[in-house]
């Protein structure tokens, strides 16, 4: 009977310590891949790693991860140089193949989303004056102001004045803002008779931990801001 509790009492301490070893690997672990994605330039800012499942160490074995979560609320992305912030960044990736090192790890499939704000996601858009083709009473370097206007639509603004709704939908990593169509009262009020809105697009090329914008409702409109919506197969993460 001793030796029937001794042996038990050995089996749970023994488990508790490769319990307490797995946990140890994969906090470290996860601090590394959290600075090799700055480091890759995957990240423009190091983010919260976490790899799910358990045991750490197996997976370590196979050299494949099964579900790795990264999540941010400082990233950025970017247009031809302009900066703006990504908010609430959060992704999955899932069969994580990984090298001895964490030096290189390949992405079977990945999906996140993370919310631009519509005074950045303005600043992205071409000063008023181009989408009007010519000058303004209000200044030629004046930008519409964006804010949400019901699902699949942001307002628009020129100063006081509104210039109407305007659908935001993206091809690839190019996202456009068209449909916007002076009142009468806009025209009136703000002088802009007989001035037509050209659509607006930008393309970021940027992208968190190697994503592209969802091909089909990559982008949306929340109350927040324009929430982005990403994928990606095959993706190439570190290395």
């Amino acid at each position: 009977m001793r030796g029937w509790l001794k042996a038990t009492i050995g089996l749970v301490v023994l488990s508790g310590l490769l319990v307490g070893a797995d946990r140890i690997a994969v906090g470290v672990a996860e601090d590394e891949a959290a600075d090799q994605l700055v480091k890759n330039g995957r990240m423009s800012q190091r983010p919260d790693v976490t790899i799910e499942g358990f045991p750490f160490l197996t997976q370590v074995v196979s050299k494949k991860l099964d579900d790795v979560r990264i999540s941010s609320d400082g990233l950025t992305v970017q247009n031809n140089g302009q900066q703006v912030a990504l908010h609430s960044f959060k992704a999955k990736l899932s069969g994580v193949e990984v090298s001895d090192s964490l030096n290189s790890a390949t992405v079977d499939s990945g999906a996140g989303s993370g919310v631009i704000s519509y005074q950045d996601l303005a600043q992205l858009l071409p000063p008023a004056s181009q989408l009007m083709g010519g000058p303004l009473p209000v200044g030629g370097n004046a930008r519409l102001s964006l804010s949400y206007g019901g699902p699949g639509k942001v307002k628009a603004s020129l100063g006081p004045v509104s210039v109407g709704e305007a659908t935001v939908h993206n091809t690839g990593n190019t996202i456009t803002v068209d449909g916007l169509k002076l009142s009468s009262l806009a025209e009136m009020v703000a002088g802009l008779g007989n001035r037509k809105i050209e659509p607006a697009a930008f393309t970021l090329d940027s992208m968190p931990a190697g994503l592209q914008l969802a091909a089909k409702d990559g982008v949306a409109p929340l109350p927040e801001g324009l929430q982005l919506s990403f994928e990606g197969k095959g993706v190439k993460l570190l290395g």
